[in-house]
């Protein structure tokens, strides 16, 4: 994946435009077939990043509930799915943190330097206290797990073949590999963008490779941690929580401190959503500019300080209709934001492979060129992404029945299929015109004095 950071910083570097990825994929693919693979991106990444903000609300309310188990009270009914007060108590706290974090989105843009840094402060915060703390609550506890089960035990719980049995791990990792995208779709708000990609490529949070490499490094040790501080198997699944690390942290370091440790979770999950509004409006704000989407006049317009305040109320409207579907069935809102990730990680995939195909020695502009590895960046790029693809739109259990069927594909399916038909009923000069490809194309293949 960092590879295909690479990919994307090349190009971004050349194009710091808002809507950045789709944009990308249309310039990458050539002047001839620009329109269709950006009406195909368009659709993919608006699905992704607006499922992703409704998931993460979710995953919010989980932390929260969580505390029941852990203090062992009993909710009416049973604190389970097949519970329909227990699904609307799990939409109605999921309904609020959206709404949080929604309202942080409408704050003046003066602020949101200091949202940005509290974000990764209370984020290091997290990782530290996991680092220290959670091992020596564990040490003192029920103690750690031996470095054999660590890196040589399995468990095959999904009945796939053993080899992709461990692939499917990849579909608890994805969080960490898709969304580095999002500082491309500010481009527009931030100086100096076309330089600010290679500045800080290694190590700030605004370089593509920076984020993955910072993500590969914290991930990998965080994950070999949690490893050694989970409880045996026979532990693991007897915890009924619906988010089973609050159990494990009352495990380890006491059911106070489990408390303080949720907090600390809930209010970093509230600060990501809060970030991803904050890039899939500007995204959803680019392509109804260009004019796609139903109310675009609306949608793509911006208030006096210069903020797509439009675009992030559609972003709430979408995402708290997308939670709705929690009451009525949690099978159905599982199935409709497992396609959240697919999307994100066809559209890496897909910018790769026209880069390798169409475009391979254009955008001579950008400030991050890849040179001699370019091909073999694209190749890995495509190849990776196909794999994490496949595992993404796998299911999760086999034998496949209706209860274990990934919907993912479904979904994807009918993404591409609205991307294809509004690309063909959609005028040339309604969106993405012929003239405005061509001058970013050229914008992009004409190196400017340094």
């Amino acid at each position: 994946m960092f590879m295909t950071a690479a990919v994307l910083a090349e190009i971004c570097s050349a194009l710091p435009l808002s809507g950045s990825i789709y944009i990308w994929a249309a310039e990458s693919a050539g002047p001839k077939h620009a329109r269709f693979f950006g009406f195909l991106v368009a659709w993919w990444a608006c699905t992704a990043w607006m499922t992703f903000t409704a998931s993460n609300c979710q995953a919010t309310a989980n932390y929260i509930v969580s505390q029941l188990a852990v203090w062992e009270i009993d909710f009416p009914g049973g604190a389970g799915n097949d519970n329909i007060r227990w699904r609307a108590l799990i939409w109605a706290i999921s309904e609020g943190m959206l709404l949080l974090s929604v309202a942080i989105n409408y704050l003046p843009p003066k602020f949101y330097s200091g949202v940005f840094k509290f974000s990764i402060g209370l984020m290091m915060l997290d990782f530290f206290l996991c680092l220290i703390w959670l091992p020596i609550g564990v040490s003192n506890t029920y103690g750690f797990r031996s470095a054999n089960d660590v890196f040589t035990m399995t468990y095959n719980g999904t009945g796939a073949p053993p080899g992709w049995n461990w692939l499917l791990s990849l579909l608890f990792t994805a969080g960490t590999l898709t969304g580095f995208d999002a500082s491309g779709h500010i481009a527009e708000e931030t100086k100096n963008a076309r330089y600010g990609i290679r500045h800080h490529l290694w190590l700030q949070p605004k370089g593509f490779c920076g984020v993955q490499l910072q993500q590969a490094v914290l991930g990998f040790i965080t994950t070999i941690l949690f490893l050694f501080c989970t409880p045996d198997l026979d532990t693991v699944f007897a915890l009924d929580a619906p988010q089973p690390f609050v159990q494990i942290y009352a495990l380890a370091l006491g059911r106070k401190a489990s408390i303080f440790m949720t907090i600390i979770a809930v209010i970093g999950l509230i600060m990501n959503t809060t970030v991803a509004i904050v890039a899939s409006s500007r995204l959803v704000f680019a392509v109804a500019r260009d004019g796609v989407l139903p109310l675009s006049g609306w949608i793509g317009t911006v208030d006096s300080k210069g903020q797509p305040r439009n675009a992030v109320t559609v972003i709430y409207i979408f995402a708290a209709i997308l939670l709705c579907t929690i009451i009525p069935s949690q099978v159905a809102f599982t199935s409709l934001v497992s396609a959240g990730a697919a999307p994100t990680i066809a559209a890496y995939g897909l910018i790769a492979l026209l880069r390798l195909t169409m475009t391979p020695d254009r955008f001579q502009s950008s400030h991050f060129k890849l040179g001699k590895y370019a091909k073999p960046f694209y190749v890995c790029a495509v190849l990776f992404n196909a794999l994490v693809f496949a595992v993404d739109i796998s299911p999760f259990e086999f034998p496949v029945n209706a209860q274990t069927f990934n919907f993912a594909t479904v979904i994807f399916g009918a993404i591409s299929i609205f991307a294809f038909l509004t690309w063909y009923f959609t005028p040339e000069e309604k969106w993405l015109r012929k003239d405005q490809i061509l001058k970013a194309y050229e914008t992009a293949d004409h190196p400017e004095d340094e």
